[in-house]
């Protein structure tokens, strides 16, 4: 008897084992599998005609910043002057590369999933239309809903990214993660992808909610005569933006629009000047495509007289200057200053 318990007891140990060794084993598969797909939709930028990085877009920036080599008269080879190695590979442009890697593996995980949240919002959006207004007495055509729709979504777009980037400048809370991002002493294309996780789901919900709502109104201005597919393409502009020179935005290479020009979109070199260390560049030039939001809020600044920049954000670059650093500092400054706050007033109410 004894011995039949003891042998039962020996198989329940050994299932066990073989059962949570099974788990680990289905554990180690499925986060393999997980990074195998956040490599993959790190390398689908270069290929992702929507991306900043894609290759064309590449190109036809390296075209431009050869008429700003040629015009600058630098005394060193094209290929030297585009691709400086104190740039690519500083700490700070590893720091842009871990975390460009890194969330990709958040947007698979939390963000992804959600691009169906924007379809939802439009749905409900019509459907209150609808509710308020009835059916228009008049619907757009196919053309003009394509042509009204992406000036709208640009416009209204890129007004929702200036209001958010000067919440993520002016709210301390908000700041804390936006740090991460000017905390880069040298920029390359890549830092446009260098911002904390959480900052990625601010921005990807605000994408969301102005697709959803602008995809809405037009889908019940046009009575539902264009697919919803096509509206999830549609910008020109988009395209058009990509094309002319993004990727210097974050750069070395001092690409300055017209002074009348610079009134109306931003320059690479003002986005420039947005990261200077410079106090009095603080807070500045925080527009995406368009400046008309800077020049109507008194945040606008020229690139005329602003020869050197020197990037980051002082004393503090050094507490950025890893992934682990910039993932887990903004999450404990928070802390500390709720703790902080809490200790307070509870002081001051004793």
């Amino acid at each position: 008897m004894y011995l039949f318990l003891f042998r039962l007891s020996i198989n329940k140990k050994i299932n066990a084992l073989y059962l949570h060794l099974f788990i680990m084993i289905e554990s180690i598969t499925e986060i393999y599998y997980l990074l195998e797909e956040a490599l993959e939709l790190s390398l689908s930028y270069f290929v992702n005609t929507e991306k900043r990085i894609h290759i064309l877009y590449l190109l036809t920036s390296s075209i431009l910043a050869y008429y700003v080599y040629k015009k600058s008269r630098v005394k060193t080879s094209f290929i030297k002057y585009l691709f400086p190695k104190k740039i690519w590979v500083s700490k700070s442009a590893f720091v842009d590369y871990s975390l460009f890697c890194f969330n990709s593996l958040i947007k698979i995980v939390f963000i992804g999933p959600y691009i169906i949240v924007g379809f939802y919002i439009a749905f409900y959006t019509n459907e209150w239309l609808l509710g308020l207004f009835g059916f228009p007495s008049y619907s757009l055509g196919v053309m003009q809903t394509i042509i009204l729709y992406t000036i709208s979504l640009t416009i209204i777009s890129d007004f929702a990214t200036y209001i958010i980037h000067l919440l993520m400048h002016k709210v301390p809370f908000l700041w804390e993660f936006h740090k991460i991002h000017h905390s880069a002493t040298s920029l390359n294309p890549i830092t446009q992808y260098r911002i904390h996780p959480i900052e990625l789901v601010i921005n990807n919900t605000k994408s969301i909610l102005v697709f959803g709502l602008v995809t809405g109104l037009f889908d019940y201005l046009s009575s539902h005569s264009v697919d919803k597919m096509l509206f999830l393409g549609a910008n020109v502009f988009h395209f058009v933006f990509l094309l002319f020179g993004a990727n210097l935005r974050h750069s070395h290479v001092k690409l300055k629009y017209p002074k009348y020009l610079e009134f109306i979109f931003i320059s690479p070199f003002q986005h420039q000047i947005h990261h200077s260390s410079n106090p009095v560049h603080f807070n500045k030039n925080m527009g995406s495509k368009f400046a008309i939001w800077d020049w109507l809020f008194g945040t606008l600044v020229l690139s005329k007289n602003i020869k050197r920049l020197r990037f980051g954000i002082g004393d503090e670059n050094s507490n950025y200057n890893s992934l682990y650093k910039s993932i887990v500092t903004p999450l404990m400054n928070i802390y500390y200053s709720l703790v902080k706050a809490i200790f307070h007033a509870k002081k001051k109410n004793n």
